[in-house]
């Protein structure tokens, strides 16, 4: 026996011991709600008996049981009649039909099949018999489309699927045209990919070979969409099919992928980038339908498959919100996924999670699963443990139609009842597309070594082009002429396509077009750059500061905010001691007076995970929600204004998202917050693969900003450190910004720096914990107002005097105020503290002309909290050993003062974090014994 009829007869992990379940389970007496209830049923049953005036007692119940039975098979079919369903192209996956699905089940026999039944209108029938009404339940219900919606609470969304899908006349139905049109496109997805593989022998395609009736699904997508008002679509999508995407709905040229597969570059030679391989790669056009013109964008892809979905929505989600579009009416997220990694990617279900979410949700997403039934060399049961991948889809209550990839119609009937269900409601859909993967993986791969069974039934399987040529052949549609013409025509255009590809030259790149206009790459080289003046007017400060610190009337708000906003009131009229998040929030509002949009979000940002923020002030009493910064501008439906969102327990997903909105809106500050630094750690794809490379793969630049909590206080390994070793590992041809800033009003000014400037580079911010409310890290009204702007170099609070410094002590963060304290104390008078600000682009510029100006300088430190292996020394100190050779102590090496090397990157324990903290400020100031080692400050 072969192992697949092994694994079917053992029955899969996801089967139920109880099922079907007993005709008098609640699952099969609770009728669907839209129907009468089994009471209403049974009386209306006996008056139709009734009124026929011959009823005698016993008829009489047997015509309300009749009708309460033929309800219950009705309905099991509606919630089970996908089992049945003629799915699997390949005819591998059959099943038999369930018992509860048959007449018998339900008390009908042989003799009862004739008989008529009252169903007052249900299926069309006012009555009918079961064998009247058994063929329309699997015309329905078990076709090559099953649909998946009784877990769908809503009655509405229930009733909208159930008369679409339901009835003795519901066939999906295409004019003489329409048919044509589907063949058509299948047939160019078809030659598309051969044409491919003849071309470039043994080269990665990732073909949609199995999977064609994608390509017309799609675009009844755009034509539909654009008829219900979708006026931009933007899609996402992995590697399988991306080819065929691009080339025949996208609408990319032919020629210009010609020209990548012949190892062209996508984009004009002056531009520079790395570049990507051609199924990593996006584009976007407009395409016109019946005269609704729909622009189309697919984004760029890496090979974390699912990684790019929770981009698009970010993306989708901005254009909405530039558009007005509150319901995402306009706006349509396409995300295109794999079958194995639909149901194997966590990044899914967060996404899903997004859809009901204020701060999130996209007016409704369509995904559509191209089910191969396998993943690489994976097969399903071994893949995941529920019976389709679609099934995690239910959490969010979606939808789910499951269709045969065979029939081009069903799955295009499939993408238009998708489309209008999602202009109806807002609400995800999924379409599970069954077909096959023709080759392997990639077209390189062997499939029969893991698959022998199911690549023995492929290669025995026609194309659909055939399937579908013949059904319409024998509907008198096409005949094969026309079919021949077609693909002949189509054939011929991509001959003359692929001649023209050889001298094909991209002219220009599209990423500073559309709403990036105006925007473009820094004018000047990094170390030439300045910043921008940052300072708001004194007029700004004080209409914020009254803003920020005036509670309105009939709010409520907790008591220790109302003595927060007092000391926040007093500090802003004195001009002294401003804190850390009074800075922040003069950065916001003055960004939003200057036309500019802010967004933050991350877990607890609205109060701040250190109870330090209060962006929003609750209502004690009503539990009413009032934002000081969104009265700027406030009842706009466009325009600039401050949003604040409390994140789900997302790090991919929600920096996914907000990495896709940062794209779209370049004139929208887009944070994201950590809750503590090292979560940033769930995110990494997102980072590795966007961030820090999108704009050099793909010429996409972003200006989002995160802020991650950092700082080492005793609390152990897993918040005290955001990894800043990570990002400036990443660090390379000016492609991110990171900052690891003292002062308020240095955090103030780099946060406008972000907008005022006419370019966008992401920006990390290892932001404080302690500092928060530290003593010394206050600012005064000057530092924001008159000249100011961001300071990549911070000065010694208290510095040595001019000349006189002989030992510099290099640092960031929160360590430069210890050190600063502790050398007081001692009595240093020789050694100077700088603090680096930022720590790339890394200012090595003023950092030179400070140390040329120290005659007397004898060492160069660099310190700080993180073992040596993490942090910043080994991104610094190459750089800092060239400043000192530059600034004329060319015999000088720099030091390192810090924690010894370490696996984990800080202690639990009070005592011992005490005592390295202590030592390595010892080491840094020369007031301990030096040796070659660094202090490694163990508590035995």
């Amino acid at each position: 026996m072969d192992s697949m009829a092994i694994d079917r007869e053992q029955g899969p992990s996801w089967a139920r011991p109880n099922w079907p379940v007993s005709v008098l389970d609640e699952v099969n007496l609770g009728l669907d709600p839209t129907e009468a209830t089994l009471e209403k049923v049974a009386a209306a049953a006996k008056m139709a008996a009734v009124a026929t005036g011959t009823a005698d007692e016993a008829a009489v119940h047997r015509a309300a049981d009749d009708s309460i039975r033929a309800m219950m098979l009705i309905r099991t079919y509606r919630v089970r009649g996908h089992l049945a369903a003629k799915l699997d192209p390949l005819g591998l996956s059959h099943h038999e039909l369930p018992e509860d699905l048959t007449p018998a089940y339900h008390g009908f026999g042989e003799s009862d099949l004739d008989r008529k039944i009252w169903l007052g209108g249900v299926l069309g029938f006012q009555q009918a018999s079961i064998r009247e009404i058994l063929p329309v339940l699997q015309s329905n219900y078990c076709g090559t489309v099953g649909l998946e919606y009784m877990h769908i609470n809503d009655l509405d969304e229930r009733r909208f699927l159930q008369d679409r899908m339901e009835g003795k006349d519901a066939e999906i139905v295409f004019t003489r045209e329409g048919k044509r049109s589907i063949l058509e496109k299948v047939i160019h997805g078809e030659q598309w990919e051969k044409f491919l593989a003849k071309k470039y022998v043994g080269t990665k395609r990732f073909g949609l070979d199995g999977g064609e009736s994608a390509v017309p699904a799609l675009e009844a997508l755009i034509k539909y969409g654009g008829q219900m008002g979708v006026t931009e679509i933007t899609v996402g999508m992995a590697h399988r099919g991306r080819l065929n995407v691009l080339a025949n709905v996208m609408g990319k040229p032919y020629r210009a992928i010609f020209h990548e597969f012949a190892g062209g570059a996508t984009n004009p030679a002056d531009v520079g980038g790395s570049g990507d391989v051609k199924y990593h790669l996006g584009t976007s056009s407009d395409r016109e339908f019946d005269g609704n013109k729909v622009h189309l964008s697919l984004v760029p892809n890496p090979s974390h498959l699912e990684a790019v979905n929770p981009v698009v929505l970010g993306k989708s989600r901005a254009a909405q919100t530039l558009r007005g579009d509150k319901h995402g009416d306009s706006v349509l997220p396409v995300l295109l996924h794999g079958d194995a990694a639909f149901a194997g990617q966590g990044i899914v279900w967060e996404c899903l999670g997004f859809s009901g979410l204020p701060g999130y949700g996209t007016g409704g997403c369509i995904h559509f699963v191209i089910n191969n039934q396998v993943g690489f060399t994976t097969s399903p049961q071994f893949a995941r443990s529920s019976p389709y991948p679609s099934d995690v889809a239910k959490g969010i209550q979606a939808p789910i139609l499951h269709v045969n990839g065979d029939d081009p119609e069903a799955v295009t009937f499939a993408c238009k009842l998708a489309i209008e269900y999602r202009q109806e409601f807002n609400r995800d859909i999924v379409i599970d597309m069954w077909c096959y993967r023709r080759f392997g993986h990639n077209e390189g791969d062997e499939p029969s070594f893991t698959q022998p069974l199911m690549y023995d039934a492929i290669r025995a399987h026609p194309p659909i082009s055939q399937i579908y040529g013949r059904r319409l052949m024998g509907e008198g549609v096409v005949d094969q002429a026309w079919v021949d013409e077609k693909t002949k025509q189509f054939t011929t255009l991509l001959e003359s396509e692929f001649e023209a590809g050889t001298s094909y030259l991209p002219n220009k790149a599209d990423w500073f077009e559309g709403r990036w206009h105006g925007l473009g790459r820094p004018g000047e080289p990094v170390d030439a750059r300045r910043n921008v003046n940052t300072a708001i007017t004194e007029e700004q400060f004080d209409q914020l500061s009254a803003l920020l610190t005036t509670v309105p009337d009939g709010l409520t708000v907790h008591k220790t905010l109302g003595r927060i906003i007092d000391a926040k009131k007093k500090a802003l009229v004195a001009g002294e001691g401003i804190d850390w998040a009074t800075a922040e929030a003069l950065a916001f509002g003055s960004l939003v007076e200057d036309g500019y949009s802010v967004r933050l979000s991350g877990q607890d940002s609205g109060r701040g995970t250190f109870s330090h923020r209060h962006a929003v002030w609750v209502d004690q009493r009503s539990g009413e929600k009032f934002i000081p910064l969104r009265q700027i501008n406030d009842g706009a439906d466009k325009g600039p204004r401050f949003e604040v969102r409390d994140s789900p327990l997302s790090e991919f997903g929600v920096l996914g998202f907000e990495y896709g909105y940062s794209i779209t809106d370049p004139r929208t500050l887009v944070l994201w917050e950590g809750q503590f630094g090292d979560f940033a750690n769930g995110a990494q794809t997102i980072i590795d693969q966007f961030i820090a490379a999108g704009e050099a793969k793909w010429l996409r630049a972003s200006g989002l900003t995160m802020l991650l909590p950092h700082g080492f206080e005793g609390q152990g390994p897993e918040h005290s450190s955001a990894r800043l070793e990570r990002y400036l590992q990443l660090c390379a041809e000016d492609n991110i910004q990171v900052a690891n800033c003292t002062t308020p009003a240095n955090y103030f000014h780099i946060l406008r720096r972000q907008m005022h400037r006419d370019f966008r580079k992401p920006l990390i911010i290892m932001t404080p914990k302690s500092l928060l409310r530290h003593k010394l890290a206050v600012s005064k009204r000057d530092d924001f107002t008159g000249e100011g702007h961001f300071k990549r170099i911070l000065s010694d609070l208290n510095p040595p005097a001019q000349g006189k410094t002989r030992r510099v002590v290099l640092c960031s963060g929160k360590v430069s105020y210890e050190l600063m304290e502790a050398r007081d104390a001692a009595g240093d008078t020789g050694t100077e503290i700088i603090r680096i600000e930022q720590i790339y682009p890394f200012p090595a510029e003023p950092l030179v002309k400070r140390l040329a100006a120290m005659p007397k300088l004898d060492e160069l430190v660099w310190a700080q909290e993180e073992p040596k292996n993490n942090g910043s020394w080994h991104f610094v100190e190459d750089v800092l050993e060239q400043s000192l050779a530059e600034s004329g102590h060319g015999g000088m090496r720099p030091r390192y003062a810090g924690r010894a090397a370490a696996a984990s990157p800080a202690t639990g324990l009070a005592k011992r974090h005490a005592a390295e903290q202590a030592a390595l400020i010892a080491d840094a100031l020369g007031h301990s014994s030096r040796s070659a080692a660094p202090v490694t400050a163990k508590v035995l």
